[in-house]
């Protein structure tokens, strides 16, 4: 449940795509050097030497207008967010006293043969395996062939393997048996939305007792994050800055790889070999060339906000981030992300919590 908390709020997003840009816990070096989540923001987590209002030219923040088309939440909207919230307390059960109809999730067991004589990776080994059926996940129509059919039925599946196949290539073009057998198939009962539900599983974690605060709730949060992107994009598009200190974008690309070598050490590559293979560029500079504008982006955000934090004169305090990481549900201890990110990352973003939160109280919604 608290992933659909943690996916609306500002904390996640920002943390993700704005102030870093994308990172991961691991240290990365970049130009020989370790990258530090808190590299270049001093104590206050502003950047260390750096005046923004000497750049960016201020706005209205305090009365800024947000379009009728961003902040209205349609009905469509919320039901689809508290679909969403239902489904991760849905059940599931083992159906045996009907056929199989298209689309059904079922679980099944096959052992595949050319010419009698079974062939490798050709069957499950009793271990079952889900499928959807009709689908056309396996060859050909496989998985169409078993509608209709009980449950404890064995079936014979006839298939041809297609001209290329490179998971195998010995069997391209060949005729196969797969004598499958359907275990069972699997029902999912959805969760009901009722005050009762809504008091047993939300209630201690949203503060909701009753459907319709769970519906205004979802709608309050969905509306703050459709006008937290919309003052994103107004950052980039319609603030005056008269130049990016280059020690903003330098970070943003380091904070950008630092996210690839992530992923590259867990699939043990090196990140050139990660970006070839799974990016499709051929060198870490042709990636950093392709993502400039993602990387000028983020730093104009962090640029705008800390404009806003210098004129409204904002501040967080230790005591201040303990409450943060409490009321965004991620932990009631920061200590272990101090450690990670240093103290002045997490000022920065904190700061730019408050920033957004003074933006939205302030803003005009026509």
């Amino acid at each position: 449940m608290k992933n659909y908390k943690n996916f609306l709020c500002f904390f996640l997003a920002l943390t993700m795509l704005l102030i870093a840009g994308c990172s991961t816990n691991t240290d990365v070096a970049t130009n020989d050097t370790a990258f530090s989540h808190s590299y270049g923001i001093d104590e206050n987590g502003l950047w260390e030497g750096i005046k923004a209002l000497d750049y960016v030219e201020l706005f209205d923040y305090q009365s800024m207008i947000i379009p009728n088309d961003v902040h209205k939440i349609s009905d469509d909207d919320v039901e689809y967010e508290i679909s969403n919230m239902l489904s991760e307390f849905s059940t599931n059960k083992q159906v045996t006293d009907r056929a199989v109809v298209d689309k059904d999730m079922v679980n099944i067991d096959y052992v595949g043969s050319i010419d009698g004589v079974e062939f490798d990776g050709g069957n499950t080994g009793g271990m079952g395996t889900d499928v959807t059926a009709g689908s056309t996940d396996y060859i050909g129509d496989f998985l169409t062939q078993i509608i209709g059919h009980m449950p404890g039925e064995t079936v014979n599946v006839e298939v041809t393997f297609p001209d290329y196949y490179p998971n195998n290539s010995d069997l391209e073009n060949k005729d196969a048996l797969f004598v499958t057998t359907i275990n069972y198939i699997t029902e999912e009962t959805a969760a009901e939305l009722t005050d009762d539900f809504v008091a047993t599983n939300l209630s201690a974690y949203y503060g909701w007792s009753t459907v319709e605060e769970a519906k205004t709730g979802v709608r309050m949060e969905l509306q703050k994050n459709a006008i937290q992107q919309y003052i994103l994009q107004y950052f980039t598009t319609d603030v005056t800055i008269r130049s990016i200190p280059d020690v903003l974008t330098k970070y943003q690309e380091d904070s950008m790889l630092n996210y690839y070598q992530g992923y590259a050490e867990y699939y043990d590559m090196e990140l050139t070999e990660f970006l070839s293979s799974y990016e499709g560029f051929s060198s870490i500079n042709e990636f950093v060339q392709a993502n400039a504008d993602n990387i000028m982006n983020n730093a104009i955000c962090s640029f705008v906000i800390q404009a806003v934090v210098e004129d409204a004169g904002i501040s967080v305090s230790n005591e201040d981030l303990v409450s943060y990481f409490s009321e965004y549900g991620v932990s009631d201890d920061s200590s272990s992300y101090e450690e990670e990110y240093g103290l002045p990352y997490l000022k920065q973003y904190s700061l730019s919590q408050k920033v957004f939160d003074l933006i939205i109280e302030t803003a005009v919604l026509i």
